[in-house]
Parts: structure tokens; C-alpha cells; sequence
């Protein structure tokens, strides 16, 4: 276990219902809890516990972590962070941080939801942020207690949008994913984009393949982890002997073992990473990223810290969507040159109509 304190220098949820409000946009005035007067309290201590990929993933944890330390930067404050080695670290790294004198505490990751549930319960006073689980361990519809706010993320909107990519760039005629672990927040990328290759298919006439995951059987690929090693590299490697040439990974470092296999492959395939722009955030697999599926992580968090910091903690969850730019798919980068653009308008026009409704994508979140 680490806990650092700096001066800043800069469960999934079945249903979320009718009550999943933005942080902006089309959300509801929040409640003040506090002084409201839009200038944070100097005592106030914002602090993030990371699941086990801690915050240099370059992902998911590290997006996190980059909205704590924005939203201490704008407030003026400090901050405390504490990573996780092991799951078993969890609860007893939230009990530390709540002796530390935290104010508001951030867990990164559905992993986290039992242990949130836990302090949150034991420690009315302090304001929680989930990120990626809705802490619904009683599957009513409902976040567990009124100290906690829910940040998730409708990926399979962006993840269908990746899918409709893949298979237009595809010449083998066969894309591939594999996850870390069978979880909904990991589930939502894969079935996303293999709706997006359907939708290409039905609407081209073509027969591209996905590898790694069934969206009728609800089954695929997993490593049994969000390590990179042996497992994610046997798994990219089955998928690249299908003669895929996209690959999806979904699940923290595990696309570091992606990229290994597509590198000792010889042939040109595209990977397509997942949470953050990895061309930004993993400068050297740069070169074969189509494109990322992004959550806006560090926005939502630096939105709900800061409101917190302001006396204006609001629990109403934030469903992240291709509308409020929760989720969205990034630049081509490198490979810009080889998506016509014929095909990038199509992904544009497919964005706006699942904007509009015309295009329903299904996910746990979709409702």
C-alpha cells in the first residue's frame, strides 16, 4: 500500500431508469450540502483509492487519478491517493484514507463496489465517487447509500462506432476481442463492437467475422485477469491465428500483451485500445492503434470533485453517452491514412444517429 499527500500540480448497474442524470448539460441543479458559494473550504480533502492495475496503467486507473489532480489544481487544495496492490487491499485502504481525514473519496472500478458499499455505510459523513459501478449491491435500481455518486459509462455506443471501423478496414474479413475478466464493464466494449460489425454487415452485405465474443450466447474470450502476461499473450495469439486483422483487448495492461503478439505476428493489424486515447497515453503502440474507445473519466471525475470541493456534492448518477461526450471514439492517428474517407463519414453519420435514437445499441446501460 502507498498513500501519498501532494499540493496538485495541475456490480455495474442493470438499470439505471429514468433518475440517471448528467453532471451537465440536461442534469438537475444539484443539492448544497455545503456552503455553496462555488469556493472550496480549505480543509477540504479529495482522495482516490485505484483497483489493482494502480495509476500508471495508462488507462483506466491513471485516467482517474488525471481528474483528481485537476479538480485539486482548480480548488486549490490537496489531495491523497493510495493504490492497490491486491484486491485484499480495498477495504483497508478506504478505512486509511477515511483516518486520513478525507472529505470525498474516489474508487476507480466496479471491482472496488463492495468495499465503497461498506465504508460508505460505516461513514455518513464522508462523500463517495464510484467510478464505472452504480454500488447497487442490492440490485433495486438504486445506488446503496445517498453518500454515494455513481459515474458509468454507455461504452457500447462508442465500442459499436469502433466496430463499424474495424470491419470497414478490414481485408481479411475477421476482427477479433478478448477481455480481462466477464464483467459488464468489460462485456460492454466487446458486445458494442460486435453490434457496430453486424450493423456494417447488414448494411454493406458483407460477412465480416468477430472472434472472442458471442452476443447470443454471451460468451467469449478471457484471461481471468487485467494482467499483462502469458494469458492475455495465448489469448491475442488464438484470435491473430483466426486470421483477425483488428484486435480489441479490453482491460487495463492487458493490451500491452496485445501489442507483443501483433508485433511478433509479422502481418499489419490494427489494435484498438480501450478507456483512454492510448496514442497519447501508450506513445509506443502508437503506430498500430486504429483508434481508442474513450471514457471521459477525468472529466466526470474532475466535474463531481469539484463540485463536492464547492459544498455542491450531488449523488444523481452520470451515465456517460456519445451525447454528453461521456464516450467517444478517438482520433485515427497514424492510421488516418488508411480509413477512406468515405468510411470515416459513415462513422460520423452512425454517431449522430445513435445520438438521435435511430440506431438503438444495447448494453445494462441502455435504458
Amino acid at each position: 500500500m502507498r498513500i501519498t499527500t501532494r499540493k496538485s500540480a495541475l456490480s455495474g448497474l442493470a438499470l439505471l431508469g429514468t433518475s440517471a442524470l448528467v453532471l451537465s448539460g440536461c442534469a438537475a441543479a444539484p443539492e448544497d450540502s455545503g456552503d455553496g458559494d462555488g469556493a472550496a473550504s480549505n480543509d477540504f480533502l479529495p482522495c482516490m483509492v485505484s483497483d489493482a492495475g494502480g495509476f500508471d496503467d495508462k488507462s483506466f486507473n491513471q485516467l482517474g487519478f488525471e481528474g483528481l489532480q485537476a479538480a485539486a489544481d482548480g480548488l486549490g487544495v490537496e489531495y491523497k491517493e493510495v493504490e492497490s496492490a491486491a484486491e485484499t487491499d480495498y477495504a483497508s485502504n478506504l478505512t486509511n484514507l477515511v483516518a486520513e481525514g478525507c472529505n470525498l473519496i474516489v474508487t476507480v472500478g466496479f471491482a472496488l463496489a463492495e468495499a465503497a458499499a461498506e465504508s460508505a455505510e460505516a461513514n455518513s459523513e464522508v462523500e463517495y465517487v464510484s467510478i464505472d459501478d452504480a454500488v447497487d449491491l442490492d440490485f433495486d435500481g438504486t445506488t446503496d447509500f445517498e453518500n454515494i455518486k455513481p459515474l458509468v459509462y454507455d461504452t457500447a455506443q462508442a465500442a459499436f462506432l469502433a466496430g463499424y471501423l474495424a470491419a470497414g478496414v478490414s481485408k481479411t474479413g475477421a476482427v477479433g476481442t478478448f477481455g480481462g475478466m466477464q464483467f459488464p464493464t468489460v462485456t460492454i466494449f466487446m458486445d458494442g463492437f460486435a453490434q457496430g460489425v453486424a450493423h456494417y454487415n447488414e448494411v454493406k452485405g458483407t460477412d465480416v467475422k468477430v472472434f472472442g465474443w458471442d452476443s447470443a450466447a454471451e460468451t467469449g474470450t478471457f484471461t481471468g485477469g487485467f494482467a499483462a502476461g502469458t494469458e492475455a499473450l495465448n489469448a491475442a495469439n488464438s484470435l491473430i491465428g483466426q486470421n483477425i486483422d483488428v484486435l480489441l483487448p479490453v482491460g487495463g495492461p492487458i493490451y500491452q500483451s496485445a501489442a507483443a503478439a501483433i508485433r511478433d505476428s509479422g502481418r499489419e493489424i490494427a489494435m484498438i485500445g480501450v478507456d483512454a486515447d492510448q496514442y497519447v497515453s501508450a506513445p509506443e503502440i502508437g503506430d498500430l492503434l486504429l483508434t481508442s474507445i474513450r471514457k471521459g473519466m477525468d472529466v466526470s471525475v474532475e466535474e463531481a470533485v469539484t463540485m463536492a470541493g464547492e459544498g455542491n456534492f450531488d449523488n444523481s448518477p452520470y451515465v456517460g453517452t456519445l451525447e454528453n461526450e461521456g464516450v467517444s471514439i478517438a482520433d485515427y492517428h497514424d492510421w488516418a491514412d488508411r480509413v477512406p474517407a468515405e468510411l470515416d463519414a459513415e462513422v460520423q453519420a452512425l454517431k449522430e444517429a445513435i445520438i438521435s435514437g435511430e440506431i438503438k445499441v444495447t448494453s445494462y446501460l441502455a435504458e
